[in-house]
């Protein structure tokens, strides 16, 4: 009965090993990796064409939710450059710099690409294929 909840929440298995050490080691760890953190954030958000902000929204979301639902808990999460150069080089031929059009469609180039692919023809022959 308790495994369903540590499946989906691996925080509650690691959670419960979390020793007084860890936890005297984490806020320094957490201060360096902030520091680095926000000056990544800053450039690749200027670098995707975007409002600074986003890209510290964008960092921090990713970290907070792989803390609870995360099965690592050595895995680095951060921005990556050619991120932000891929969505400027996709968003770009779409709306000028700094306009809220620009920030719209990096918006809906990053849902699209946090999509998982769905392809109706793998999904057809693989239900043929089973019959």
């Amino acid at each position: 009965m308790m495994k369903l909840p540590r499946r989906y929440l691996p925080i509650l298995t690691w959670g419960a090993e979390y020793s007084r050490q860890t936890f005297t080691n984490d806020p320094i760890v957490a201060v360096i990796v902030t520091v680095m953190l926000i000056s990544q954030s800053l450039a690749y958000a200027l670098l995707a064409g975007l409002p600074v902000q986003v890209g510290l929204f964008a960092s921090m979301a990713p970290l907070l939710l792989f803390a609870v639902f995360g099965t690592s808990r050595t895995l680095a999460v951060d921005p990556a450059w050619v991120v932000s150069l891929m969505t400027a080089a996709a968003v770009s031929p779409l709306a000028a710099q700094g306009t809220s059009e620009h920030l719209g469609a990096a918006i809906a180039v990053a849902r699209v690409s946090g999509l998982p692919h769905h392809d109706p023809v793998s999904e057809r022959e693989r239900q043929e294929g089973s019959r």
